[in-house]
């Protein structure tokens, strides 16, 4: 395998050529202040490394010698943090700290959110997992074994309407939970109406309701009166209710709801890692 040797690095040729002819181009990093740069820390960091490493190992060893002298016995819990304090793996809790940040977007530093990693090196997973932002609670409810096929309720190549039903009712205990009523269930809803500026939720036999928490209503749209989707939010992140009459699912169900969309993935991480620690030089 050719190298380049610079700043004493031992550079694989095509990556040194990607470096000067495509990333430092345009970047108004020189040449030599990058390669400097970059050789002052791994000589700097090479060291750290290789300690972390080594300590891992003794950790490691030391971990599966208590193990095997153990084989067989009964899992003691107490003894077994006593000694993992004992080698070090396990360190005293630090005292309490505060930290701030600024110009940080809320779904990286308030919004309690699940994130998707993916590599850089594969648009494709990029672009599904920016696009997973939003996803219908009724699709993966229907698809998945979170609703059980019992009772004849089988996921078939054609809509399972028993199935169906189980999705629904599914459906409405996560909005009960996400955004409860004042009074009753969402699974007795008949109608949903803006009223006043407040949610107001029509029940079988004609009551009349609102949030027991009214600031979880974060908008809807269409008319008041009869919106066509209507936006809750719960610690931060949002569900939507959407209303259809004419759609096959919203014209069965008694409030016409149609789906239950909720904002799933609130963030992606493009992983440079993931691409490039066990690839070669031509794929870095």
């Amino acid at each position: 395998m050719a190298r380049v040797n610079i700043q004493g690095l031992q550079v694989d040729e095509e990556l040194y050529a990607f470096v000067e002819k495509e990333a430092l181009p345009g970047s108004g990093v020189a040449s030599q202040a990058f390669w400097a740069g970059y050789g002052a820390m791994v000589r700097d960091l090479a060291p750290r490394n290789g300690a972390l490493l080594a300590e891992r190992d003794r950790l490691q060893g030391e971990i599966d010698v208590w193990h095997r002298a153990r084989a067989g016995r009964a899992h003691n819990a107490a003894e077994y943090e006593a000694f993992l304090r004992e080698i070090g793996y396990l360190k005293p809790a630090p005292g309490a700290s505060a930290i701030s940040t600024g110009n940080v977007d809320d779904e990286i530093a308030r919004i309690c959110g699940a994130q998707l990693v993916v590599p850089s090196s594969n648009a494709r997973y990029a672009l599904n997992a920016a696009n997973a932002r939003w996803g219908s609670l009724y699709d993966a409810l229907y698809g998945t074994d979170a609703i059980s096929d019992a009772d004849g309720a089988q996921r078939t190549a054609k809509y399972n309407p028993l199935r169906g039903a189980k999705v629904i009712a599914k459906a409405r205990e996560a909005l009960d939970v996400a955004a409860p009523l004042a009074q009753g269930s969402h699974a007795d809803s008949t109608g949903y109406a803006v009223e006043g500026g407040a949610l107001v939720i029509t029940l079988q036999g004609g009551a009349k309701t609102g949030l027991k928490e009214a600031a979880k209503f974060a908008g809807y749209t269409g008319e008041a009166a009869a919106p066509t989707t209507i936006l809750l939010r719960n610690h931060g992140l949002h569900v939507e209710i959407v209303i259809d009459r004419t759609h096959p699912i919203g014209k069965t169900d008694t409030a016409g709801v149609a789906d239950v969309v909720m904002e799933a993935a609130v963030s992606t991480i493009v992983d440079m890692e993931d691409s490039v620690a066990a690839v070669d030089a031509q794929d870095k």
